[in-house]
């Protein structure tokens, strides 16, 4: 097979391209200390046999993938973990306590997506998810820190996108790996070394709170970068940080404003998304065309809205566990 895009950045660390819909949508991260290895997310079981390849041209044995890290355990980023764990026979999969439960036992997790696109896509896209043996199962609660042949990789716990999510704060390249919780940068919309990052409010467990407060408990580390699944590397993070602030409060506002009885609230708070979006696309100078933009946004703003329609719906549930 053709190998995946990959992109190496310093400190042995690469993002290689999850091929999860189009090019360049979501990474897994690979970081490499001393001949052993871990991968930070996995994509989809369809983006394994890419990863499969990308570890032969580095000559790195699948025996020596010491850990799997699941930032969360939205199929997008955890959807390849039964088929790392069947193909990396000394791995250990780490992951939020609220997470574990359904990786040793997918039935609710697949029910659940199934439901939402249906049991055929939901093969097409995703595969079978296999159960995975407990025992080799890590619980990273926060604090917890797990060492990568020498190298020590700590976990937080960043509620906000999901109760089951965690950040991972490398030592060595002094970087957050942050899943969903620092948001979302597609690297289209760079701009002269600048990026662009939007929040994602995806259902069903966004919380504007706990998102403001997980962003405030990443920077209290001052990483020199951030890692996104959705797509990877991003610096000038105060700057991004404070956008972040700003655009979960204007998702927040935008719900309200759209919470009437006799609107179409996932239609109107898409449009209104859409030309906040708009908006700051034109401030960040951006010079994709309309046509572009919209291909490139426009499941994350269908997500986004029906997520901020759960999240009024549902004000009742936003603390309890999964």
């Amino acid at each position: 097979m053709v190998l995946p895009l990959v992109t190496e950045f310093g400190h042995g660390i690469s993002a290689i391209d999850a091929q999860y819909h189009r090019p360049c949508r979501a990474a897994i991260h690979l970081l490499v200390e001393q001949g052993m290895a871990a991968l930070i997310d996995t994509g989809t079981n369809f983006s394994i046999p890419g990863v499969v390849e990308v570890l032969k041209s580095k000559r790195i044995p699948l025996e020596n993938i010491a850990y799997v890290i699941l930032t969360h355990i939205h199929l997008d980023h955890a959807g390849g973990a039964s088929e790392c764990m069947h193909l990396f026979p000394n791995a250990k999969l780490v992951v939020h306590p609220r997470g574990a439960s359904h990786m040793i036992n997918p039935t609710r997790l697949v029910a659940g997506a199934s439901s939402v696109y249906g049991a055929e896509e939901f093969k097409r896209v995703y595969g079978e998810i296999q159960c995975i043996d407990e025992h080799r199962i890590i619980e990273a609660p926060d604090n917890h820190c797990i060492d990568l042949n020498g190298r020590l990789l700590c976990f937080l716990d960043t509620p906000g996108h999901a109760r089951h999510h965690v950040c991972i704060y490398d030592e060595r390249s002094q970087s957050m790996f942050t899943g969903d919780t620092f948001g979302v940068s597609y690297r289209e919309f760079d701009v002269n070394g600048m990026e662009f990052v939007f929040p994602t409010t995806s259902p069903v467990q966004f919380d504007p709170d706990a998102a403001h407060a997980s962003l405030d408990r990443i920077m209290s580390f001052k990483p020199q970068f951030a890692y996104l699944t959705h797509y990877s590397r991003i610096t000038h993070l105060e700057q991004h940080a404070n956008a972040m602030h700003r655009l979960i409060d204007a998702h927040v506002a935008i719900a309200q404003n759209a919470n009437t009885p006799q609107s179409d609230r996932q239609s109107v708070i898409s449009e209104e998304l859409k030309a906040l979006f708009k908006q700051c696309l034109s401030t960040h100078d951006c010079r994709l065309s309309e046509v572009e933009v919209n291909q490139l946004l426009r499941s994350d703003i269908k997500l986004n809205a029906q997520g901020l329609v759960y999240w009024l719906d549902h004000p009742t549930e936003r603390f309890k566990s999964i």
